[in-house]
């Protein structure tokens, strides 16, 4: 198990092996695998996930509530997250409702706090595709969100990280089974990027591999055993995996 850098065009994509982890200057190994052979874990495991709830005005309308006017932030555990390909764990005896929620992550570089607006581009490291998968029936019951997002394999993040990217305009479509449930573009963030990171880093220390999970845009719903879930963005990729039962 290794970071890795992908490499070649399409159809003859490649991983080279990257010596430690990826956050200072990157060092390669040598070592070089075609990427139809390498199994993609979680590109990172996030000393903390920080979430951004009701982020885009449809979503807060569909869930009957009004547009913060503030970033309203929530945590998920590392242990929520997996990666491309795995499965997400439906605990089938504690919720009745699973919910999709595809969104872009912000991935951190560097050790930061307080950063001004100006200065955020300096402490991202890139970004990748996320799903805050929600017990929504909980989220309900409980009038707060941890144990509604923290259960185990609740955090599908990947395929990878792109670490070249304008963030600011994107498109970003979740399909169940094919059928695409959510279509919106980043343009919408109420709260940008930018904007995020400053609010979140004036809390909290954030250290490199931590995510920021930016919201997610109208079209969450349900999902069963059986189902197969794909967020895909566009200049990143798509993170697809499959529902199981936990039970």
């Amino acid at each position: 198990m290794s970071f890795g850098v992908v490499e070649g065009g399409p159809g003859e994509e490649f991983v080279s092996t990257v010596a430690g982890h990826p956050f200072n200057q990157v060092q390669f190994t040598g070592e070089r695998h075609p990427l139809s052979q390498v199994k993609l874990l979680a590109p990172m495991l996030p000393s903390k996930v920080v979430a951004i709830g009701r982020n885009y005005a449809e979503h807060a309308a569909e869930m009957g509530n009004e547009v913060p006017e503030e970033p309203l932030i929530f945590m998920k555990p590392s242990t929520s997250v997996i990666g491309h390909g795995e499965q997400i764990a439906y605990p089938v005896h504690l919720s009745d409702r699973v919910d999709y929620e595809g969104e872009l992550a912000v991935v951190i570089g560097r050790l930061c706090r307080e950063v001004p607006v100006e200065r955020v581009k300096d402490v991202i490291f890139g970004y990748t595709c996320a799903n805050d998968v929600t017990a929504r029936d909980l989220q309900k019951k409980d009038v707060q969100f941890t144990r509604a997002k923290s259960f185990d394999t609740f955090c599908p993040l990947g395929p990878w990280i792109q670490t070249d990217l304008d963030a600011s305009d994107l498109a970003l479509t979740t399909t169940v089974n094919g059928e695409v449930r959510q279509s919106g573009r980043t343009t919408q963030l109420i709260h940008d990027i930018p904007a995020l990171v400053a609010y979140v880093s004036a809390v909290m220390t954030l250290i490199p591999g931590d995510v920021i999970l930016t919201g997610t845009p109208a079209g969450v719903g349900p999902l069963q055993v059986g189902d197969e879930v794909s967020v895909g963005i566009e200049g990143i990729g798509t993170l697809t995996n499959k529902v199981v039962s936990r039970d």
